[in-house]
């Protein structure tokens, strides 16, 4: 952290000059007095939000520039698929722990249900095939674009209903960590 803040009255200095600016010329756009500029850019004065803010609107900055904030990892999810009871999972998450997201499909099969239960709330999403869903005393076949949410204290199982497998997404979270889907009525 020192080190980063270190840096930013020289990055500070680079950007003014390389901007042609003076500091009679940024105090003035910015508000900010002469000497306290030039104690941040020597690194006698700490820089704050109420210094940087203004100075990156006058350099028409973005603040990450002013700090050198570090570089935004790749943000793709490279997962290696994991085969558990006949079915694969891609994992879509990275970090353990709280929710998390797979891609699922299931072979086509005609086990028996087993319904299990344990804590959680899960939201499934199908994105080709059909599947069927045991819920409690429910027993529903969901299609291509079909969405489910539900409690997984409830016992529950899934299967492929069809001819071929079936590939879903699910959204798995500890207990009261519910996903919410909104869908525009259509007009009739």
């Amino acid at each position: 952290m020192e080190d980063v803040l270190a840096e930013v009255g020289p990055r500070l200095r680079r950007l003014r000059k390389a901007r042609g600016a003076t500091l009679a010329g940024l105090s003035e756009a910015t508000g900010i007095s002469v000497s306290t500029l030039s104690r941040l850019e020597s690194g006698l004065r700490k820089p704050s939000l109420e210094l940087l803010l203004p100075i990156a609107r006058a350099h028409e900055v973005a603040l990450d520039e002013l700090v050198g904030a570090p570089a935004v990892r790749d943000p793709r999810v490279r997962s290696q698929p994991v085969r558990r009871h006949g079915r694969t999972y891609w994992p879509l998450t990275r970090q353990p722990g709280g929710l998390q997201a797979y891609k699922v499909l299931v072979p086509q099969g005609h086990d028996e249900p087993d319904p299990r239960s344990h804590e959680g709330y899960e939201w499934l999403y199908v994105l080709a095939g059909r599947l069927r869903l045991v819920l409690g005393d429910h027993d529903i076949v969901l299609g291509s674009g079909e969405a489910v949410e539900f409690d997984t204290r409830v016992p529950h199982w899934f299967g492929s209903a069809g001819e071929g497998p079936a590939e879903f997404l699910s959204l798995f979270g500890p207990q009261g960590e519910r996903m919410h889907v909104r869908a525009r009525s259509r007009r009739a």
